[in-house]
């Protein structure tokens, strides 16, 4: 049997085609927590407890998140036609930090269209945008529908939270519980600084 290979365009795509709006990914989070349930392919009580945090944490954000002015600004004056094309999943910690950042810089854009789609479910898309290797998430895909090119990527973490935790790698070898909670302290205190100047020189 004769297999097709799908371009890096086809997939991404067929991911725009199944993917939802910020506020549709939440409501899926919600009502598979009603269901004891996160989502992607593994379930585990663990993953619906973190999905659980993850998404008390994103609702804490939606209301108190400020974008500095200078990036603000930005956002809202630049020309721009693009779809940004996360994968994540719930039950990820970065990704609960990063997507209400990604979500309201992207309100502030009209040429911006953010589309959210589960990493499990589009297997074949992640393997194109690995990060090490791995498939770390969340990952943001600038996508120009036109052109059909993918004019920039991002994640899964912001830029100094990724410097923080290849210095520890190369340190100890691995990430352990403790750096864990250091790392959503380090969040806690950055309040999206870092993810919005990351994401404006993307635009």
């Amino acid at each position: 049997m004769e297999t097709t290979t799908m371009t890096i365009q086809e997939l991404i795509e067929e991911g725009i085609e199944n993917s939802f709006s910020y506020q549709e990914y939440k409501d899926i989070i919600n009502k598979l927590l009603a269901e004891g349930k996160s989502t992607g392919n593994e379930q585990s009580e663990a993953l619906t407890n973190y999905s659980m945090l993850n998404d008390r944490r994103m609702k804490r954000l939606d209301k108190t998140l400020k974008i500095n002015g200078d990036i603000a600004e930005t956002f809202s004056n630049t020309k721009t036609d693009i779809i940004w094309l996360v994968l994540t999943e719930g039950w990820c910690g970065d990704a609960a930090q990063s997507l209400p950042v990604i979500n309201k810089l992207s309100e502030m854009n009209e040429g911006i269209d953010l589309r959210i789609i589960s990493r499990d479910e589009h297997d074949e898309l992640m393997n194109n945008f690995l990060t090490n290797g791995g498939k770390s998430i969340p990952k943001l895909i600038a996508y120009h529908k036109e052109s059909g090119k993918v004019v920039n990527t991002w994640g899964p973490r912001p830029s100094i939270a990724t410097k923080m935790v290849n210095d520890y790698k190369a340190k100890y070898g691995s990430l352990d519980p403790q750096f864990k909670q250091d790392l959503q302290v380090w969040y806690n205190k950055d309040k999206g600084n870092t993810i919005a100047e990351d994401l404006v020189k993307l635009l």
